[in-house]
């Protein structure tokens, strides 16, 4: 039976007359039309106005409820549709109501969100790639093209990943269900790739623990050419005078790196990797049971941590930034890091190094954005934490620049060389090699030395948090009957992998996976991946509906500017440089030792292994479903 419609003005309830009817409406037996279905609601009310008023909010009312339901444990396609059949377009423009119930977890703060965005984007490769690229690439003036790329390419994917994890909250894999679902193999590449980065990643955090453990003596081990592990070539020039520096010579730290906590002198290259290091084995375990406790209770427990992982390194950054420019031959460094080379903005490669390093450095397309942003909020002002999270992680990167040449320009006095001449490291090495040597022989070496690699730790599992996060996201929200009540198992069950995945980077010569991993784990094929990414949601989604979604959330439509850089700009901004990493392949060396043709072989079946996700899924979306190419595409 259908009760008979409210009364004009509820006095118990206070609730206004289309109010009173929604809820009238919802309330009917489940056999019977949905309140999206106009015959009923024309049976009821005559008025024609106040029709297509309560049509369009009972609609509204009915999306909101199908977005609840997708991130609810039991997926939306599992329930009965109820003949819901909303009848107004795209370009409505709707704003959601709020009234249904979400089970999704929500960051407990606003800066519990941003601090995890900053803690993710803000990594060692804003301490180790940025200042090396920007001196290569004509120092100040790299900061140009490095502006632009940011403004047209960088900052627009950026809000893009933010917007689109907060409107539809759920993870890289089932997101395409609601995007485009014939390219629902991204989110599979997507989680490919973060393995095979925490397969190396984590194991640089584990030399830096190692590191971390060294420096709680009076004497850091990698001050003289008095231990063990040295050879004849070990040259230590600090406080010494006549001493000459040739081409074989070899500083304390170099030699306590490669000899000591690598032992890569017991290894011949790929082909015999050697046994694994037990001390490294020790410290990469600790760093993984960090991570578990850190993410096994979901963003509640990493919300917190971030608190000390994404803030502590700007205070050590400011500590070294002071004593760094209080050291003889700072302003050297400063000068070199600083003095514009405008020839070098004619050349094609500086261009490509400064869309690159900005790439990286935010980290769009990892998935990470879209998990990080899917526990906000509906109605999250997700365009300004784009806006500030971008410039914090730009601005660091800049800030970093002045930490590392201080004491460059420091080193170049010392040895009484030019600043260029100490500046070639680039990688970890400028963060194990270049930066202890400084350190070592500075007053007050050891805090110094603590405070230095308690930074890089804290820099690197921030960006592990979010990269397992976006897997564990993705997967749970792809399986929420399988997985919906067993996070904590899935966890310990992903952090596993990572461990085993990573025990050949914990070799004698693990530096060299480490290597190969980085070249090709994360290259070429993530930025394949971005590409096809934004093309899937400007162009197949359609640019005008995913503005539409952003009105809904913020209340406004982004720019002329943001759609033309999501629609073009950005495409080709991510082609320009996978096309310029295809044709510029510089051979692989890792100290002096050239990697094999076979390897080179093994980088790109690596990293073929993330994107033929993508492909692979397409021929099976047109295989197995039935219906033409354009039911494929919608269904």
């Amino acid at each position: 039976m259908i009760s008979s419609p409210p009364p004009a003005f509820d006095q118990r309830t206070g609730l206004s007359y289309v109010s009173s009817l929604l809820i009238w409406i919802s309330r009917l037996e489940v056999e019977k039309p949905s309140p999206c279905d106009p015959p009923l609601l024309g049976s009821v009310i005559s008025n024609p106005s106040l029709l297509k008023l309560i049509q369009l909010e009972s609609c509204r009312i009915c999306i909101r409820g199908r977005m609840s339901e997708q991130n609810s444990p039991v997926q939306a396609d599992s329930l009965p549709r109820q003949g819901l059949k909303p009848t107004f377009s795209h370009t409505a423009n709707p704003v959601l109501l709020t009234t249904q119930t979400d089970s999704r977890d929500k960051w407990s703060k606003k800066m519990d969100f941003l601090l995890s965005v900053i803690g993710f984007a803000v990594d060692l490769g804003n301490v180790w790639r940025f200042p090396y690229i920007c001196y290569q690439n004509g120092g100040g003036a790299f900061l140009i093209p490095y502006t632009l790329m940011a403004i047209f390419g960088g900052v627009p994917l950026f809000y893009m990943e933010l917007a689109l994890g907060q409107f539809h909250r759920t993870g890289a894999i089932p997101i395409w269900k609601r995007i485009c679902p014939i390219f629902k193999g991204i989110g599979f590449a997507i989680c490919i790739i973060a393995l095979y980065v925490s397969f190396y990643y984590n194991t640089i955090i584990a030399w830096a623990l190692y590191y971390f453990y060294s420096s709680f003596s009076g004497t850091l081990p990698w001050t003289s050419c008095d231990n063990p592990w040295n050879t004849r070539n070990c040259t230590n020039y600090f406080g010494k005078s006549n001493v000459t520096w040739t081409a074989f010579s070899k500083s304390p730290a170099e030699e306590f790196y490669t000899r000591k906590v690598l032992e890569i002198q017991k290894s011949r290259g790929l082909y015999d990797v050697g046994g694994i290091r037990w001390q490294l084995l020790l410290c990469l375990f600790l760093i993984f049971t960090i991570v578990y406790f850190s993410l096994w209770k979901g963003v509640k427990t990493s919300g917190k941590v971030v608190w000390v992982t994404a803030t502590l390194p700007y205070i050590v950054l400011l500590i070294l930034l002071i004593r760094g420019a209080t050291l003889p031959g700072a302003w050297r460094g400063i000068v070199f890091y600083l003095r514009p080379n405008w020839e070098k903005l004619m050349s094609t490669s500086v261009w490509v190094d400064a869309a690159a390093q900005i790439f990286f450095s935010l980290g769009p397309g990892f998935g990470v954005l879209l998990a990080l942003a899917s526990y906000n909020h509906f109605n999250n002002n997700c365009y300004r934490d784009a806006i500030v999270t971008s410039t914090v992680n730009c601005l660091t990167s800049f800030l970093s620049g002045f930490v590392i040449f201080t004491v460059l320009g420091y080193m170049a006095e010392m040895r009484n060389v030019e600043v260029e001449d100490v500046a070639k490291d680039k990688g970890p090495s400028l963060l194990f090699i270049t930066y202890p040597e400084a350190i070592a022989n500075m007053v007050g070496s050891t805090f110094f030395a603590i405070i230095f690699f308690l930074m890089m730790i804290t820099l690197g599992l921030d960006s592990t948090f979010g990269g397992l996060e976006a897997v564990i996201t993705a997967v749970m929200d792809e399986y929420p009957h399988i997985l919906g009540k067993q996070r904590e198992l899935f966890v310990l069950a992903l952090v596993t992998i990572c461990f085993l995945g990573s025990l050949t980077t914990l070799t004698q010569g693990g530096a060299y996976v480490v290597k190969l991993l980085e070249e090709f784990g994360a290259g070429c094929s993530i930025l394949a991946v971005v590409l096809l990414e934004a093309i899937a949601v400007s162009w197949f989604y359609g640019i005008q509906r995913f503005c539409n979604d952003v009105k809904t959330m913020l209340g406004f439509t982004p720019g002329i500017f943001w759609k033309v850089c999501w629609v073009a700009i950005s495409p080709a901004f991510l082609a320009f440089i996978i096309v310029s990493s295809l044709l510029d392949q510089p051979p692989l060396i890792l100290f002096d030792y050239h990697y094999p043709e076979w390897s080179i072989s093994v980088g790109y079946l690596i990293g073929a292994s993330s994107f033929i996700c993508i492909p692979l899924y397409m021929v099976y979306k047109l295989v197995w479903t039935p219906g033409s190419l354009k039911q494929v595409r919608t269904c």
